[in-house]
């Protein structure tokens, strides 16, 4: 086992630190060996000895060397014989030549030459105690009831036992905090080596601000991440950083970056939940978090959170930490930090915020979106009364000053989510790209909006639909109102913004209906009719499609005049058959109209669809003097260093019109406003407007556009999926919507006459109608000389139905060929 080597005289000695067979034995140059014994103590009786001694014979004859006698500690009595050697032959053997049993000395023996010792050991236990360096003096041996440890024991087996379950648990326990710390350091250190970078400390990480500014400087809204300047912790009102720690952390000044009394109660509230209600984070962790991390629930996550927490503490002081925390933090509506969040919410500069307006502030952290008071001041202002309630705890302010803050909360300044100028700023923010690309600065966008227009347009809404809605079976409404030149000035796409930013007014295409026969009847006024051109209001047929009017009937002659005015169908399609129907189209396309148009002649009658603000601006062609126009809602775009992205320049698509059709289309407008489809609901005494109304088929849609000499106007109402209207048509809800918000916006003062000259000439006849060529079996024949013919009137081909639609008659008498089907 272990290698020995002779001295000078011939004798085997152990080398220094090496084992002989009393054990190891180390020498030193200049001293004595030592010999260190392991397991033995002073207590030690001979019997032990004995027992020994035994034990290690077995083992050298198992390996096959003789034993040595083992030298004895001086002063201890040999209290019985030693055992006998064995013979040499039988050395390394058991006696049976077998592995010895584990059984008393007494019966272990088979040999009856030999005496054994009175007591020996097995193989496995001599094995096992020469393995263990000889430790074993204390315990008990395998086949002995009444060994020397049992012996020392004192008091029995039940005390020792104790003190060695505990000892190892003491062992086991020491050993798990060992490999816990070990790896809890590892983990530590590769989440360190993983950690972002931290160069971008004092960089904000947010996409550009966009200002959206309306015609008189105010600012609607703000999109995108808008910052504010960096603001000292001195230049903030004192209740300001109190009131974010006594919400957010009010240990702040006591821990090192993370809080473990914070972390132990955010558990247990979590473990009673079922589900993470707290997170424990500190200010400093949601600093490290906003600057460096994601913001993923994640155990990588947390752990680099709290490491980062540490090093800023150990870099910064808390003054320092708290400032750029209030100064990064997003707090809703696009702003990030405290200075944007007071200019976005209540208008003014931090220091000038009041105890109201700072608790609101901090109680915008916890989730930001939710407690926006652009969504709800209600809500806002119960989580600003939680801030109070814990500033007072905190002892920041007193009860008084918190009841007086309560009782007076703070008020937000500009305009809220709800409000409908936002179908505006969407849609102005959606086109951005189309005329400035992308800033990658913050900018501010010059709008052409009117705040007065635009509350107006609310005003005039909620006024005719708390009337004549109930009962109509009428759920939305669409308005724009634009300048002659297409600026829009107001914009209303639905009832509701909060609970439907579906822009109706852009992004709804409906049938117009009638509010399409404008365009007809101009591509006429441009082929040479004039308005009191003839044409005469009676069934007609094109290909099996009969129109009829909307009355069921058929009023004969009338001029074009009148024939817009009281909305005839039957006459619309005659035009548009006379003139072309791609001729239509093409006017259509001039003014503005960008929709998929049908080549057919239904188109005549508003088969298409269009959207509200192309239909407006088509109209605003009458207004302008002929030219068309582009709506826009964007004049300039500048950047916050100066630079300018955007002018708007141009006048718009040119002249689509002459003077002279311009004044005949005017006169024609105008007398839908005198005595024609707009006259009992739109009509504005004294002011000079033009105007068309349309309903779509089965009032799934009605329309009202109409203008003056300096404003254009179209208003739609409708449900979104479509379903029947009950008795609505466009000179009724949309009519008085239409009047009711030109009365508020318009004076008799400044509306002027409509563009365009017009004289009335003298009357022409329609042009003669292509008469039917005669096929071959109506030529006179046969029939007609065996039963005679007739001088009686003819009477028309078509007439209308009972229930609306039409039927065809016969212009033979019975029995000619005809009649048969």
């Amino acid at each position: 086992m272990f290698s020995r080597r002779k001295s000078r005289q011939g004798k085997r000695r152990p080398p220094r630190g090496q084992w002989d067979d009393d054990g190891p034995r180390f020498a030193l140059p200049g001293l004595k060996p030592v010999r260190i014994g392991i397991g033995v103590n002073d207590n030690d009786t001979a019997r032990d000895d004995d027992e020994d001694d035994a034990a290690w014979d077995a083992f050298w004859r198992e390996e096959g060397r003789s034993a040595k006698p083992r030298k004895r500690k001086p002063g201890v009595a040999k209290k019985r014989g030693t055992a006998k050697k064995l013979p040499a032959k039988s050395r390394g053997k058991s006696p049976t030549g077998k592995k010895p049993a584990r059984k008393p000395a007494s019966r272990a023996s088979s040999s009856p030459a030999k005496k054994k010792p009175a007591r020996t050991r097995s193989k496995a236990s001599t094995a096992r105690a020469a393995t263990q360096g000889r430790t074993g003096r204390g315990r008990a041996s395998s086949s002995g009831r009444g060994s020397a440890a049992g012996r020392r024991s004192g008091s029995g087996r039940g005390g020792g036992n104790g003190r060695s379950l505990v000892g190892a648990l003491t062992y086991y326990m020491a050993i798990v905090c060992i490999w816990g710390g070990i790896l809890f350091g590892g983990a530590l250190l590769y989440f360190a080596m993983t950690l972002p970078d931290t160069s971008g400390l004092y960089g904000v990480d947010r996409p550009p601000s966009l200002q959206i500014v309306a015609e008189n400087g105010d600012v609607l809204s703000h999109r995108g991440g808008l910052g504010g300047s960096y603001i000292a912790l001195k230049d903030m009102p004192p209740y300001l950083p109190e009131a974010v720690i006594a919400t957010e952390d009010q240990r702040f000044y006591w821990h090192f970056g993370v809080d473990p009394i914070g972390l132990a109660r955010a558990l247990v509230i979590n473990l009673r939940a079922g589900h993470v209600v707290q997170g424990g984070s500190t200010i400093t962790q949601q600093l490290a978090k906003n600057i460096f991390l994601t913001p993923d629930r994640t155990i990588s996550r947390k752990l680099q959170e709290m490491i980062l927490s540490v090093w800023l503490e150990m870099r910064f002081t808390k003054e320092e930490i708290l400032t750029m925390y209030l100064n990064r933090v997003y707090l809703g509506g696009g702003a990030y930090g405290v200075g944007a969040a007071s200019e976005r919410y209540f208008q003014k500069p931090v220091r000038a915020l009041t105890l109201p307006e700072a608790a609101m502030l901090a109680g915008l952290l916890k989730a930001p979106s939710r407690y926006s008071p652009t969504n709800d001041i209600g809500l806002a202002r119960e989580r600003a009364a939680i801030v109070l309630r814990n500033m007072v705890g905190a002892g920041y302010i007193s009860q008084q000053e918190a009841r007086l803050a309560e009782t007076n909360p703070a008020r937000l300044q500009g305009y809220t989510t709800a409000s409908s100028i936002n179908y505006f700023v969407d849609w102005v923010a959606q086109s951005l790209s189309d005329y400035a690309g992308r800033p990658e600065a913050d900018a501010k966008v010059h709008t052409t909006i009117d705040p007065a227009m635009q509350r107006a347009a609310d005003a005039a809404i909620a006024k005719v639909f708390a009337t004549d809605a109930p009962g109509a079976r009428v759920s939305q409404v669409a308005l724009v109102a634009m300048t002659p030149r297409g600026a829009v000035r107001a914009m209303v796409g639905g009832r509701n913004y909060a609970l439907s930013q579906f822009n109706r007014a852009v992004q709804a295409e409906r049938q117009p209906g009638s509010a399409f026969k404008p365009f007809v009847y101009l591509t006429a006024m441009q082929q040479g009719f004039v308005p009191d051109s003839e044409f005469t209001d009676q069934p007609v047929s094109y290909g099996g499609w009969s129109p009829s009017n909307y009355e069921n009937r058929f009023d004969g002659r009338m001029t074009l005049r009148t024939a817009l005015a009281k909305s005839v169908n039957t006459i619309a399609v005659q035009v548009a058959q006379q003139c072309g129907i791609r001729n239509v189209v093409a006017t259509a396309r001039r003014l503005g109209i960008q929709s998929d148009l049908p080549s057919n002649l239904s188109l005549a009658l508003g088969s298409g669809s269009v959207n509200l603000l192309e239909l407006t601006s088509a109209y605003a062609s009458f207004a302008n003097g002929g030219f068309g126009v582009i709506p826009h809602g964007i004049e300039e775009v500048d950047t916050d260093n100066g630079d300018r992205l955007y002018r708007r320049q141009g006048s718009g698509m040119g002249r689509v019109m002459n003077d002279g059709t311009l004044g005949s289309m005017n006169n024609m407008m105008q007398a839908v406003m005198i005595y024609g489809t707009g006259h009992r609901n739109a009509a504005i005494d004294g002011v000079p407007a033009g105007g068309k109304t349309g309903t779509s088929q089965d009032s799934r849609d009605a329309w009202f556009i109409g203008y003056t000499s300096n404003l254009v106007v179209g208003v739609w109402v409708g449900n979104d999926d479509g379903s029947p209207m009950k008795r609505v048509t466009g000179g009724t809800i949309p009519a008085k919507i239409w009047r009711d918000f030109m009365v508020r916006t318009q004076s008799i003062a400044s509306a002027g006459p409509l563009p365009g000259t017009w004289s009335p000439p003298a009357a022409q006849p329609a042009p003669a109608e292509p008469e039917e060529k005669q096929r071959e079996w109506e030529e006179p024949g046969f029939f007609e000389r065996l039963f005679g013919s007739t001088d009686r009137k003819e009477e028309p081909w078509f007439s209308q139905s009972a229930n609306g639609g039409t039927q065809r008659q016969s212009r033979l008498q019975p029995g000619h060929p005809g009649n048969r089907r």
